[in-house]
C-alpha cells in the first residue's frame, strides 16, 4: 500500500476541525505521561492529548506508558502497586484534569482492560460534557465491542493495523458501523485518501497515529484523517496553520 505522503488533493474530513493529538504530552519537549508535558501540548497548540491507562492495585486510574515501576529490588506492575507508593511523576486521571482542565480532547489506550468503567467515572466526576470528547482505544475487536455496550457515552476506536483485519477494511468498517464502534486507529503508513474515503463512507473517523514530520502530518490532513498523534507538538500545530488555517 502506498504511503501517505504522495496525497496531495484536498480531502473533507468527518471532525471539524481535525484532532491534533500530543502523544503522551508534548513527549518531544518534556518528559513524557507528566502534568508537565500534558500542560505544555495544551499551551503549544495541541487540542487534544493521548496518553495510556493502567489501575492501581487500589483501582485510580494513571496515566502511564509501561505500566511497570521500578522498585528497589525488582520492577513491579502498576497493578500491583498503590497509588500512593507510585513515583510522583506517574500522574493519576484526576490529577491531569485538576492541572489542565478539560477544555480538550482526550485519547487513552486501554493498556488495562478493566480500566474503562474507572475512565469514565472520573471523567463524569470531573465534566460530563467531556465524556463525546474521550476516545478509549483498544487492539482487540470483541473488547471493542464489548466496550460499546458497557460505556455508551464516550467514543470507542479500533487501534489496530491493516494485516490483522483479517476480511478486509470494507468488512472492518461495516463491522464498526453495526456495531457502534466510532472509528480505527492505524499508523501512518498505512492511510491513504481512498481509505479514508471507505471509513468515511460508513460515518466512521479515521484517526493516524505517529506523525512526527512536517510533510508526513500535512499529507494525513489533505487526504482528510479526522486525528494525527504526534509527540512534536510544534511541528503538529504548524502542519494544522498551514493546511486549515488554525491550530
Amino acid at each position: 500500500m502506498s504511503s501517505c505522503l504522495g496525497v496531495q488533493q484536498q480531502l473533507p474530513s468527518l471532525l471539524n476541525p481535525p484532532l491534533g493529538f500530543a502523544h503522551r504530552g508534548a513527549r518531544a519537549h518534556a518528559p513524557e505521561n507528566t502534568i508537565e508535558a500534558f500542560a505544555l501540548a495544551l499551551r503549544l497548540g495541541a487540542n487534544a492529548l493521548e496518553s495510556d491507562v493502567w489501575l492501581t492495585a487500589d483501582g485510580i486510574a494513571v496515566l502511564d506508558h509501561d505500566g511497570v515501576v521500578v522498585g528497589r529490588l525488582r520492577r513491579k506492575a502498576i497493578a500491583d502497586v498503590a497509588r500512593k507508593a507510585l513515583p510522583p511523576h506517574i500522574p493519576t486521571l484526576d490529577e491531569l484534569f485538576d492541572q489542565c482542565g478539560t477544555r480538550f480532547n482526550l485519547s487513552l489506550d486501554l493498556k488495562d482492560p478493566a480500566s474503562g468503567a474507572a475512565v469514565v467515572d472520573v471523567v463524569r466526576n470531573h465534566d460530563s460534557a467531556m465524556l463525546n470528547r474521550t476516545w478509549l482505544c483498544d487492539p482487540d475487536r470483541d473488547r471493542v465491542v464489548a466496550l460499546r455496550s458497557q460505556l455508551p457515552d464516550v467514543r470507542i476506536l479500533h487501534s489496530t493495523r491493516l494485516a490483522r483485519l483479517k476480511s478486509g477494511a470494507e468488512r472492518s468498517a461495516a463491522d464498526l458501523s453495526n456495531h457502534g464502534i466510532d472509528g480505527i486507529n492505524l499508523h501512518r503508513s498505512e492511510w491513504t485518501g481512498g481509505l479514508v474515503a471507505l471509513y468515511h463512507r460508513f460515518d466512521r473517523v479515521a484517526f493516524g497515529w505517529d506523525m512526527q514530520h512536517e510533510e508526513e502530518l500535512r499529507a494525513s490532513l489533505r487526504m482528510g484523517l479526522d486525528a494525527v498523534f504526534s509527540d512534536h507538538v510544534d511541528v503538529m500545530v504548524d502542519a494544522f496553520n498551514s493546511e486549515l488555517g488554525q491550530p
